[in-house]
Formats: structure tokens, C-alpha cells, sequence
């Protein structure tokens, strides 16, 4: 169910802002996590926008999301660097990852950067277009090592978090922008639909009988259920398979994991993110010419029903972002509660 209200994006980014400042968060700070979060609400990521403002609000309360400072350059080669976000939240240092990242592709084709202790990071696609836009592909991943909720195939107890992965790439159209878990769906799904009383549309969940579910509820049950792998009853093993590959790119390769990672960390992130420039190894527009002739084909693909056309990743976001940027930004009542408890903490009334 949605509000009839409708707020635009730059009245929300605004609010968010404001309140974000009242609970310690320096001025380009709050303006970054501000700005990352309603981009997630307009690209429809519903789960990873400002949902997620009553969490951070009480992160920077708490002293567990520091409010203000840089992250620390930990190691460094030409075209590689660790860094420690030291618990800023990662809504304002990814943006400045991914652009060091692009610094160094500018300079040598291809720049990573391995990001750990960055507090929540909400949706990797609101990141993805900073680097498509300068004509870049870009690949991302992240895991939490304070957080077990994921199980392994063949497993009823969890070992992983839920992992997002994603990729954005040029092209002369609009941007392929792809944005995924690794698990069969995320703990912030499960607890909407929770909210919302209504079943996930797929058994995406693992009781502590070993069965699969549906049902929201037993994620809260005691003892609760837990996260499948991507590829669920039958397929999972892929799903572990991925699950492993992110996080050796991430915890392995942050030397920071599972048994390093503090009690206070709660949700801090690792980030492992790649930008590559294809001028490195094409002439200028020939990745964009190519990487068009193969969404082209994709689009052109037969359907299996002729009412719901092939979509190529990241279509259906940029289309609602659209709307909602020319209609305002539509949230359901749940949602609205959030933001309304927020608004009560912050002493910053809605708009």
C-alpha cells in the first residue's frame, strides 16, 4: 500500500539531511548519506533507502557510525589500496572509493579498492552510474563480517551475510546497471514483508527443522529461521559457490574477518569494487558500440509471454527513477511510519 503523498526526491534529501546533522553527522557527511539514500528510493530499492534512516540515525546517536573524519589508507600499490572507513559510513566513502578507483583506471586501465569497516553502504547501485557515466565499467562487492545469516547449501545454519554483487556497464543507450544478493533474497526483504504481513514469493528461507519457507515469521522466531543461498532447494551450491567468491574478495582480501571483526562493528561493511577505462585497450566508443550490439540482442530475444517484453538489468530502475523524479517519490505505509518515527527523533517534521 502506497500514501497518496507524494515528496519530491530533493524535499526528502533535504529532510534526511537535516535530521542526519542533528544526530552528529558533519555537513558533507549527512548531505552524502542523505543523497545516497533516496537515490536508492527512486531507483525502487526500497529495502536500501530511507527505510534505512532510523538505523543510521541511531548508528550516529550510539557513536557507532562516526559523524565526521576520513578513511585511513591502509596499503597501497599503483593501481590497488586498502583503506579503513574506521566506521564512517560507507553512504560517504564509496562515492570516494569508486572515484579514486576511477583515478587510478584513468592512469592504468584498471584501479581496485578494498574498503572494510565502512557502516552500511545501503544499495550498490546508486554507485554504479558515478563510474558508467564517465564511460567506465564497474563491479562491486560487499559482505559484513559481524553478520551470519546466510546458509551454505546442504546447510540449516548460517556462515555467510547476504552479500550483494554488482556491475555497471557503458553503453550508448542508458547504462546496464545490475544489482543483486547473493542470497535468495535480503534480511531487509524478509523484514518488509514481514511488516507488511504478507509471504516472500518464493521459499527463500531455511527453518531450524531444514525446511524451506516462505514465511516471513520465522526469521523472528526463536530459534529463527535463516537465509538461503542463491540458487534456494535445488540450485544453492552455485549460490555457496558465489557466496565463498565474495567473500575471499572481500574479508580475505581486507584481512579482516569473521574472528577479527568487533562486537561494535554491527553492520560496518567490507567493499571490494573494481573500475576498468576500456580506452586501455579499445579505441574510444568501442567498448560503448559493442556492449550496445549485446543489450540489442538481449531486447530482441523472443518472450515467453508478448504483454512482458526482455528486460535488459537496471531498465526497470532507471524508468522509475523517471517517474518518480517527475511525480515524487512513493512510499508505502510502512515505510511512512519509519520516516515518521525519524522525523519525532530528529524534531524535523516531514515534508
Amino acid at each position: 500500500m502506497t500514501i497518496e503523498k507524494k515528496p519530491s526526491a530533493e524535499a526528502m534529501q533535504a529532510w534526511a539531511t537535516r535530521c542526519l546533522r542533528k544526530q552528529g553527522a558533519s555537513g558533507d557527511v549527512a548531505t552524502a548519506m542523505a543523497e545516497h539514500l533516496v537515490a536508492g528510493d527512486l531507483l525502487g530499492f526500497r529495502t536500501h533507502g530511507l527505510l534505512r534512516l532510523r538505523y543510521n540515525l541511531q548508528a550516529l546517536q550510539r557513536g557507532h557510525t562516526k559523524g565526521h573524519g576520513a578513511p585511513e589508507v591502509v596499503k597501497r600499490r599503483a593501481a590497488i589500496e586498502l583503506w579503513d572507513a574506521q566506521l564512517l559510513s560507507g553512504l560517504y566513502v564509496l562515492p570516494r572509493a569508486v572515484e579514486r578507483a576511477m583515478q587510478m583506471a584513468r592512469d592504468y586501465g584498471t584501479g581496485t579498492l578494498v574498503v572494510r569497516r565502512a557502516q552500511h553502504v545501503a544499495a550498490l547501485a546508486v554507485y554504479l552510474e558515478q563510474a558508467t557515466d564517465a564511460g567506465m565499467l564497474i563491479q562491486m562487492m560487499c559482505s559484513t563480517p559481524a553478520q551470519q545469516v546466510v546458509a551454505p547449501f546442504g546447510a540449516k545454519s548460517a556462515c555467510f551475510s547476504p552479500n550483494p554483487f554488482a556491475i555497471g556497464v557503458p553503453t550508448l543507450q542508458e547504462p546496464v546497471l545490475l544489482d543483486m544478493s547473493l542470497s535468495m533474497t535480503a534480511a531487509g526483504k524478509v523484514r518488509t514483508a514481514l511488516a507488511e504481513e504478507r509471504q516472500l514469493p518464493y521459499p527463500a528461507l531455511i527453518t531450524a527443522a531444514g525446511d524451506y519457507t516462505c514465511d516471513p515469521a520465522t526469521f523472528v522466531a526463536d530459534p529463527p529461521s535463516v537465509l538461503a543461498s542463491l540458487g534456494g532447494e535445488q540450485l544453492g551450491y552455485k549460490g555457496t559457490g558465489l557466496n565463498l567468491f565474495s567473500e575471499f574478495w572481500t574479508l580475505g582480501l581486507s584481512d579482516y574477518g569473521r574472528e577479527d571483526a568487533a562486537a561494535e562493528d554491527g553492520d560496518a561493511n567490507t567493499v571490494w569494487l573494481q573500475v576498468v577505462d576500456p580506452t586501455a585497450i579499445s579505441e574510444p566508443g568501442a567498448f560503448a558500440q559493442q556492449a550496445s550490439q549485446l543489450v540489442t540482442a538481449v531486447k530482441k530475444a523472443e518472450p515467453i509471454d508478448p504483454k512482458k517484453p526482455v528486460r535488459v538489468p537496471g531498465a526497470g530502475a532507471l524508468a522509475t527513477r523517471q517517474q518518480q523524479l517527475a511525480e515524487g517519490i512513493s512510499y508505502s505505509a510502512a515505510t511512512w511510519r519509519q520516516l515518521q518515527w525519524c522525523a519525532e527523533f530528529c524534531d524535523e517534521p516531514l515534508p
